[in-house]
C-alpha cells in the first residue's frame, strides 16, 4: 500500500471507510458514491438530519448500480453508528419481496434476529396499507 492509499487517520471511522472505498472502487462509481453521500455526511456533521430524505434507488431509468447503493448505505451507517462492522443483508418479506437492510455483523449472522426484523417490516407494511386505505376513504392524500 502506498502512502496515498493509507487511510487518513483523522479519527472518524467514516473517513477511514471512504478512504478504503476510494482504493477499492472504480473511480466513476466512487465519484457517484461521494455525490450521493456528501449531503448526508454534511447533514450529520451539522446535526440537521430531521428533514433529510435520501433515495438510494432512483426508481427511474438511471438506476444506481447495486454496489454503489449498498456502499452508500454502509457509509451512512458508519457515519451514524461510528462502527465499521455494518453489513447489507437481504431479507425476504413475503408479499413485498426482498428488502435490503443495514445491520451490524452480529445481527446479520443471527437467523432468529433477521426473522424478527422481517416480521417487523411485514407489520409496518400492513399498517401502512391500512393507513393508506383510511386516508383514501377519507379523501386525504395517501402518498406516504
Amino acid at each position: 500500500m502506498s502512502d496515498s492509499e493509507i487511510p487518513n487517520g483523522d479519527g472518524r471511522p467514516v473517513d477511514a471507510y471512504l478512504d478504503l472505498l476510494r482504493i477499492r472502487m472504480d473511480t466513476e462509481d466512487y465519484r457517484l458514491l461521494r455525490r450521493l453521500v456528501e449531503p448526508v455526511l454534511q447533514a450529520i456533521a451539522e446535526e440537521r438530519l430531521s428533514g433529510l430524505d435520501v433515495a438510494l434507488d432512483s426508481g427511474g431509468g438511471d438506476e444506481l448500480p447495486q454496489e454503489v447503493r449498498d456502499e452508500a448505505a454502509l457509509v451512512i451507517a458508519t457515519a451514524v453508528t461510528g462502527r465499521m462492522d455494518n453489513e447489507v443483508v437481504e431479507i425476504d418479506v413475503d408479499d413485498t419481496g426482498p428488502v435490503r437492510i443495514v445491520t451490524d455483523a452480529t445481527t446479520a449472522s443471527d437467523p432468529d434476529r433477521l426473522s424478527e426484523i422481517a416480521d417487523y417490516i411485514r407489520e409496518r407494511h400492513r399498517e401502512t396499507a391500512e393507513l393508506r386505505g383510511i386516508a383514501e376513504a377519507s379523501g386525504l392524500p395517501s402518498d406516504f
